[in-house]
């Protein structure tokens, strides 16, 4: 991790000598000069979820910000009825957006410190590491990478995830909201634009989620993901896009002595259509294969359809994002394979020059993917959200106001089976100063 940092420094350190026109989204058109995009079926790439307005490149901001909250069941899984408490986190904060005409940079570092009132066997220190690198090798080619790497005792005190248009298999999203977790995501993705109006490309991906004590995530199991991806891009008058891809993923869950398998194949269609440079309209679709080795059982196969569809819109003043899936997954928390249906939004809106409001929801449900095959658990399902509010009081310093609830029904899985509710309430105090970067 360590590495990271310092080779995302010393990029930095070197970037201004590089030519600074903005780059555009992908690699030039060879003949007509235009752009050719990336659909969010096979970009990687989350919808933005801030407003035009809040829109910043080549900058580097560093803050600190203080935050009191109070949690109503920080022993899930660990006690038969819920426990309440408060918590003090401090947390610096690093964040550089770069971009020149050859290479695009994006890095958030984010460590912290937390301190229980009543309950100080639960302070604890987090790590929070993103980044995006994209580099131009010619007008045609470019190559993404990305690393997220997350370690903390509580997954309601870090950032809300993005709304992602992208149709590669995701694992179950059954949670311990206060257990002891460390996971990494990396992925690799390379696109040549060949012509007018076409463009290939591939990529890998690799995740690993990590219970580091096993006690608080009772029912839950390590997992590590694997996988790849091709596609064809076209594009079509009027900002339309059409294309299809190929997915391969291996899903491997291990939970004391058991351990299963899940392979995943799927050949997705897709359309996706850009009106007036601010909404996004995607849907996406195709046969999937997937199978399941989970010894001493035998292996057992099936077919399903998968389905995708999506929607970004950004404004000045507002921005939206919504999503909706259907597919087989597998790891992520849960041995064997599940049909998992999910769907996501969030909206933000600055309803007046210092303030913003902000709020954002999951549901999602999980059935075994194959009745007949013999799975520790049969899913369930749950639902989140949190809403915001942030009033800017000067250049420089920022309130939040905020609160989140989780719900989960999984009654095979002892870490949120006792106590399938958490309700967080916070207020934070920040302090950021921004600095120009090749200006």
């Amino acid at each position: 991790m360590l590495a990271r940092f310092c080779f995302s420094l010393a990029l930095l350190v070197t970037m201004p000598a590089w030519s600074q026109v903005e780059p555009s989204a992908t690699s030039t058109d060879p003949t007509s000069g235009e752009p050719m995009r990336k659909p969010p079926p096979v970009s990687g790439d989350a919808y933005p979820s801030a407003t035009a307005s809040e829109t910043r490149s080549n900058e580097l901001r560093v803050g600190l910000s203080f935050q009191a909250a109070y949690d109503d069941n920080i022993l899930a899984g660990e006690t038969p009825t819920a426990i309440s408490d408060e918590s003090y986190s401090m947390k610096p904060t690093m964040q550089i957006d770069q971009r020149t005409s050859r290479f695009q940079q994006s890095l958030v570092f984010e460590p912290g410190f937390t301190f229980y009132q009543h309950t100080s066997a639960r302070n604890e220190a987090d790590q929070l590491v993103r980044e995006s690198i994209e580099y131009w090798f010619s007008p045609h080619t470019t190559v993404t990478l990305r690393d997220s790497f997350l370690k903390s005792t509580n997954v309601l005190n870090q950032p809300y995830g993005d709304v992602s248009g992208s149709a590669q298999p995701s694992a179950a999203q059954v949670m311990a909201p206060f257990a002891d977790t460390m996971s990494n995501a990396a992925s690799g993705e390379a696109t040549y634009q060949f012509g007018l109006n076409g463009m290939i490309g591939g990529s890998g991906t690799t995740t690993l989620l990590n219970y580091l004590n096993p006690s608080q995530a009772v029912g839950l199991s390590n997992s590590e993901t694997r996988g790849g991806s091709a596609f064809y891009n076209l594009r079509l008058p009027r900002s339309q896009y059409v294309g299809v891809t190929y997915q391969y993923s291996r899903m491997i869950a291990s939970i004391a002595s058991s351990q299963s398998a899940t392979y995943v194949q799927t050949a997705n269609f897709y359309y996706t259509l850009y009106l007036v440079h601010s909404l996004t309209l995607s849907v996406s679709g195709g046969p999937q294969h997937f199978s399941v080795t989970e010894p001493p059982l035998p292996p057992s196969a099936s077919w399903t359809p998968a389905v995708e569809a999506s929607m970004g819109w950004q404004r000045m003043r507002t921005n939206l994002a919504a999503s909706y899936s259907r597919s087989v997954s597998g790891a992520g928390g849960m041995l064997g394979a599940f049909q998992s249906d999910s769907a996501r939004a969030s909206v933000r809106f600055r309803c007046a020059r210092t303030w913003i409001v902000a709020a954002a929801g999951d549901y999602w449900l999980q059935k075994a993917a194959l009745p007949a095959f013999i799975m520790p658990s049969s899913g369930g399902h749950g639902v989140s959200g949190t809403s915001t509010v942030q009033h800017t009081m000067g250049e420089h310093i920022t309130a939040e106001f905020g609160y989140t609830r989780v719900h989960q029904s999984y009654a095979s899985v002892a870490a949120v089976s006792a106590n399938p509710d958490s309700d967080r309430g916070y207020v934070s105090i920040s302090y950021q100063f921004t600095k120009p970067l090749g200006r």
